[in-house]
């Protein structure tokens, strides 16, 4: 699976959205291809029509802002410090790793993150979300959609 930079950037916007809407901050899964992605998170119960439609508002609202997507080259230590632990979320970093890479929208998403990514949101035109589903047994969402 290669994930494209647009598809790894709306992967970024789409998370700082649904963190914001629903509370939910651990990603347990990403998959992409060519212009359309899944982000899976850890989450608790189903949710609404009126939920995920304004999901993909907040995301497409941050698009349009144009806000610059920081590539930040850090000690492993100072991100921590800096961050927190959930810029892992559920993708383990082996432990001898000692200079990560941090993808950072200011004041909607902060992840470690090795992939490559377009320079803001705005280089997007608009994220459309296709379906989502709850996954009891899994205790996941799971959000699909394509960008322009």
């Amino acid at each position: 699976m290669i994930i494209t930079p647009k598809v790894d950037s709306a992967l970024h916007i789409l998370k700082g959205a649904v963190q914001k809407v629903l509370g939910a901050t651990i990603t347990t899964n990403v998959y992409g291809e060519e212009n359309k992605g899944r982000l899976s998170v850890e989450f608790n119960r189903k949710i609404d029509e009126k939920e995920i439609k304004e999901i993909e508002e907040q995301a497409n609202n941050k698009v349009k802002e144009n806000v610059l997507i920081e590539i930040l080259k850090m000690d492993r230590k100072d991100a921590e410090e800096k961050f927190g632990y959930a810029i892992y979320d559920k993708f383990s970093v082996p432990s001898h790793i000692t200079d990560l890479t941090i993808v950072r929208i200011k004041d909607w998403n902060v992840n470690c993150c090795i992939g490559k990514h377009i320079k803001s949101t705005g280089d997007l035109k608009e994220i459309k979300i296709l379906k989502y589903r709850f996954r009891k047994s899994k205790k996941q969402l799971e959000i699909s959609f394509v960008v322009d």
